[in-house]
């Protein structure tokens, strides 16, 4: 039903740098980058960032909550570490989330904007 997403980000540059990082965990990459936005993607852009230069950085619970479907629970882990790395935060260590449903195993990260970005498996 989604074709894509996108977020805000005040730095295009870094972020890329940051989602590149971060989304590679999840077998995402690169595909576009074009003067204000990139896209990343399997097959085609499905995720993409959009400078706001008129943003300032947000460092509170203000950004988009956009959840990734990770194949197995070492994404879910590779993905949390990989954001702390980049210079993300953490919003919620990768764990089993039993208020979600059975086997809902998820971690939350923020970025420098405070978009919130969560992977998530289910476990069987």
């Amino acid at each position: 039903m989604i074709d894509h997403v996108s977020i805000a980000v005040c730095d295009l540059a870094a972020a890329t740098r940051f989602y590149e990082a971060v989304l590679g965990t999840l077998g995402l990459a690169k595909l576009q980058a074009r003067p204000a936005t990139v896209g990343f993607g399997k097959k085609y852009p499905e995720f993409w960032i959009n400078l706001r230069r008129d943003m300032a950085p947000m460092v509170t619970d203000s950004g988009a909550h956009i959840c990734l479907r990770a194949r197995e629970r070492a994404m879910v882990d590779a993905f949390h570490a990989a954001a702390l790395a980049a210079g993300g935060t953490s919003d919620g260590a990768p764990a089993l989330r039993p208020q979600h449903g059975v086997g809902y195993y998820a971690a939350f990260i923020r970025d420098s904007d405070g978009n919130r970005i969560e992977a998530v498996t289910f476990l069987g």
